[in-house]
């Protein structure tokens, strides 16, 4: 990979709690606009390499260095998102002021923001709620926001820490696709972690297979598979059983 090509390195990356150690020796590099899945046994600690990558507080690194554009990652200056497990739309602002607020933080022109808003309002499906609060929205609405606002400053990378975890399949697809698509609109370089392998399959270029506690880098594997994407191909069950495999045996 050349080193223009390189959005993220993540080199020799630990992570020590007192005695404990989680995140051991770990490297790795994605791709700029690269959509990459990391997996692993449950608890092996794949929230806790995430924090890491985003610098927040209690998870500077022990030891190893995380670079974006061949600078050490700063928060203040690379556009960084991230989209938690749980809905996190304000719930004393409507859909489009919730989408619009990275925006306004970043100060950019009310017309910039109007823009945005409106675009992402009908990348997601969510034109006809703007005005809407987030109480008045299903599951997968609230997720489309977090979504939404995210895409909405066109981060330079997105951190996706299980999206999905608590919806149900159907929801699960619909949701997948509209990532899909606007990751392919954007060009962001995402990194989503998940414990459902044939969600990783399904959405990724790479996928990053971790082990168990102290964790490390099982295998790293590219995924050609054409889009769009059909769960049902041989090709597509093959490689979500290699990647099955990789975790159930140590």
């Amino acid at each position: 990979m050349s080193e223009q090509n390189v959005k993220v390195r993540v080199s020799h990356m630990t992570k020590q709690f007192g005695d404990l150690l989680v995140l051991n020796d770990i490297s790795f590099d994605v791709k700029q606009g690269e959509f990459m899945c990391v997996v692993g046994p449950t608890g092996c600690g794949k929230t806790t390499f995430l924090n890491c990558l985003t610098k927040l507080k209690g998870y500077d690194l022990t030891k190893g260095e995380i670079l974006i554009n061949g600078e050490p990652v700063n928060l203040e200056k690379h556009n960084v998102a991230y989209i938690f497990q749980e809905y996190s739309s304000f719930p004393w602002y409507t859909v489009e002021e919730n989408i619009a607020y990275g925006l306004k933080v970043k100060k950019r022109p009310k017309e910039e923001i109007k823009a945005a808003v409106e675009e992402m309002l009908d990348m997601v499906g969510l034109t006809e709620y703007r005005s809407y609060y987030p109480d008045q929205l299903s599951a997968s609405m609230l997720q489309r926001v977090s979504i939404a606002r995210a895409f909405a400053v066109k981060p330079e990378l997105l951190l996706m820490d299980e999206p999905y975890g608590q919806l149900d399949n159907e929801l699960r697809y619909k949701l997948e696709d509209e990532l899909i698509k606007l990751w392919q609109h954007t060009g962001t370089t995402v990194i989503f972690i998940t414990h459902n392998i044939e969600e990783a399959v399904y959405l990724s270029e790479k996928i990053l297979v971790l082990t168990n506690k102290p964790t490390t880098i099982k295998k790293e594997i590219a995924n050609d598979l054409p889009r769009p994407r059909d769960v049902t191909d041989i090709e597509f069950n093959k490689l979500r059983d290699e990647v099955t495999d990789l975790i159930k045996w140590w």
